[in-house]
């Protein structure tokens, strides 16, 4: 008989242990997230760059953005891989000479066109 309360008493204690755990994380309030300064400070792009994203001091996402603006605009990404680009005259010189990059490579790529 003393083997059968035993798993009752276990079962009677994972429920509270449960609602304390929720009850605690309920009480903790969602710190409200802020943006990193470093990519919201304005950037000067290099004139290579500023052909295709403007000669104003931008920050880096807002530099990001216009360039996919562009690429989009003239419907630079490869059909078969859209992880690709396909750079014309502008984003050749940007990219290295090289004619295609992909779009991770190409972020690391424009941000040593920066200042």
């Amino acid at each position: 008989m003393a083997t059968a309360k035993k798993p009752a008493v276990a079962a009677a204690k994972k429920p509270a242990a449960k609602a304390e755990k929720t009850a605690a994380s309920a009480k903790a309030p969602a710190a409200p997230r802020k943006p990193n300064a470093a990519f919201m400070k304005p950037m000067t792009p290099s004139t290579i760059l500023a052909a295709v994203v403007g000669a104003a001091p931008l920050p880096r996402t807002e530099v990001t953005k216009k360039v996919w603006e562009y690429i989009k605009k003239l419907d630079l990404q490869d059909a078969a891989n859209r992880r690709m680009i396909n750079a014309d005259d502008k984003l050749k010189a940007v990219f290295g000479g090289k004619a295609q990059v992909s779009m991770f490579e190409m972020t690391k790529l424009i941000s040593d066109h920066l200042k």
